[in-house]
């Protein structure tokens, strides 16, 4: 079931709103979690069934690994079914995600011939067990309260996070749980979740899905052989830029939302990432979740920057490494890391550099922030080719045309591809005559960046009414339009809204899915 389908719009979320808004009024905060968990457990089931087993026997292995961990009597014990339990989750991620591409890659080096099993990746089990990992080791820190089998189990299906994050921690959602019952009913968390579910819409369906018909069919043209142009590469790289943010971002959106109705806060997942004038900056606005478990438990576990500089960029080399591993079994994902891991490096040695030998940045000044985040939003586009191509082939192909200036053409038959993919742009093309059909379709990609570069973000607009939980705290900057509950904001998101269910059809899933 996806967040943009009319079954979870019309169907599954009201229904569950109201059988957990009807427990509330008999203060049954018991009968409400059992019914949230209930309830997400269906919405994975939608999926496919059969996989409940595998979430409900994580589930119930990672309560069992945390009560034995806290009730330890010696930290060489609690360290030793620590790593019963991280090995635990990693086994059951390895085999699902990793096994196919293993047994490929040893095929190729050892010219073997292991048939590779047929294994359906199960759903959000990158996230599920990321988000479990990070349980076991507080409660080895001691940093993790004990809980209920029933709170565990909500914290971990919660259906709003569940699929693809935000990843959320232990200490920031069990105080929710414990009382829910006064959170979920009141009109401003009604108010404050619908519109925040209708921003998440407009950015996925209106944004995203018409981006994706730009840079689909020239990443298929590429990974066919055929060359691009220097024009089409840097359409279909500015393309996907455009997508994967409003994709990711319109999904944490409605995640957020969804919870907001129950009185539940999610973590905040992005803030303006394109605006970074760094790459350190970058990864503290872009899936700030992951960023903050790859910080917290995988950089700081082998070392962090405790013992000298070069073990610290070792370090940050293999974090991100592991982190691009992390999005798939696929060379390409190994690629896009390695390539953040060495900006990162290149980065905090330049920074490094300034301090030594008391250069400033300038990036205070007007200017040299924009030719800072310029060169960061290239560095980001660049890697993300990798991110989006399916082979290693492909992805050269497409960074070979983006310097082709022996061919600088559009084909004329991509454009009215574009056409009669989206329906909106033929009406807008037919009301402006005179205007050609490649001035429209640019356009479009060109708005779409500018709201990704310009526009207040979720956060911002949303500022009086703390829509999520702060993760980073940025310089307090007010945005000219605050959102309010008022009759003109009702009007414009009921305008939004018909406009997303109009271009609902056959809902597309989202990008991150499929991790």
């Amino acid at each position: 079931m996806l967040f943009n389908s009319i079954q979870y719009l019309l169907l599954f979320l009201p229904l569950s709103w109201l059988g957990f808004h009807f427990l509330g009024r008999r203060h049954f905060t018991r009968g409400q979690l059992l019914w949230l968990v209930a309830c997400s457990l269906f919405f994975y089931a939608s999926w496919n069934p059969v996989f409940v087993t595998l979430i409900v026997g994580s589930v119930s292995g990672n309560f069992i690994f945390g009560r034995l961990i806290g009730q330890s009597k010696s930290a060489r014990s609690s360290k030793t079914l620590l790593t019963l339990g991280v090995t635990f989750n990693l086994a059951l991620l390895a085999y699902f995600k990793y096994t196919g591409f293993f047994i490929e890659n040893l095929n190729l080096l050892a010219s073997t011939l292991i048939p590779i099993p047929e294994i359906t990746l199960p759903l959000a089990i990158s996230f599920f067990t990321f988000q479990q990992i990070a349980y076991l080791v507080d409660v080895h820190r001691d940093e993790a309260k004990d809980y209920s089998f029933i709170h565990y189990c909500l914290f971990v299906t919660f259906f709003p996070q569940l699929v693809a994050g935000p990843i959320v921690h232990h200490k920031e959602m069990m105080p929710q749980f414990d009382t829910p019952a006064s959170g979920g009913a009141g009109l401003e968390n009604i108010q404050v979740g619908i519109t925040i579910i209708i921003l998440g819409l407009f950015k996925k369906i209106i944004l995203a899905d018409n981006l994706a018909l730009f840079a689909n069919p020239l990443f298929l043209q590429a990974e066919s052989g055929a060359g691009l142009s220097l024009t089409e590469a840097w359409v279909a790289v500015g393309a996907f830029t455009g997508q994967i943010y409003f994709d990711f971002s319109g999904y944490t959106d409605i995640a957020i939302g969804s919870a907001r109705l129950f009185g539940i806060k999610l973590p905040e997942n992005f803030y303006s990432p394109y605006k970074s004038t760094s790459i350190i900056e970058f990864w503290r606005r872009w899936h700030i979740t992951l960023s903050r478990f790859l910080r917290d438990y995988l950089y700081i576990s082998l070392g962090g920057n405790r013992r000298g500089s070069f073990k610290r960029y070792r370090n940050l080399l293999l974090t991100m490494l592991l982190g691009g591993l992390w999005h798939g079994a696929n060379w390409n994902f190994v690629i896009w890391g390695a390539l953040h891991g060495t900006y990162l490096v290149l980065n905090h040695f330049w920074r490094y550099l300034c301090g030594r030998f008391n250069i400033g940045t300038g990036e205070s000044g007007v200017l040299a922030r924009t030719v800072y985040q310029t060169i960061t939003l290239l560095a980001v586009m660049l890697a993300w080719v990798f991110f989006r191509a399916e082979t290693t082939a492909g992805a050269t192909v497409v960074i070979t045309a983006l310097t082709n200036f022996s061919d600088l053409g559009l084909d004329s038959a991509y454009i009215n591809s574009l056409f009669t993919g989206q329906p909106a742009f033929g009406l807008i093309h037919a009301n402006l005559p005179g205007v050609s059909q490649a001035a429209v379709a640019m356009t479009f990609l060109i708005l779409a960046l500018l709201i990704c570069l310009v526009a207040p973000n979720t956060q911002q607009f949303m500022a009086n009414y703390q829509p999520a939980l702060v993760v980073t705290k940025w310089p307090v900057t007010t945005a000219r339009l605050l959102w309010r509950p008022c009759a003109k904001y009702a009007v414009a998101f009921a305008a939004l809204f018909y406009l997303a269910l109009l271009g609902i059809g056959s809902a597309s899933e989202f990008i991150y899915f499929q991790f």
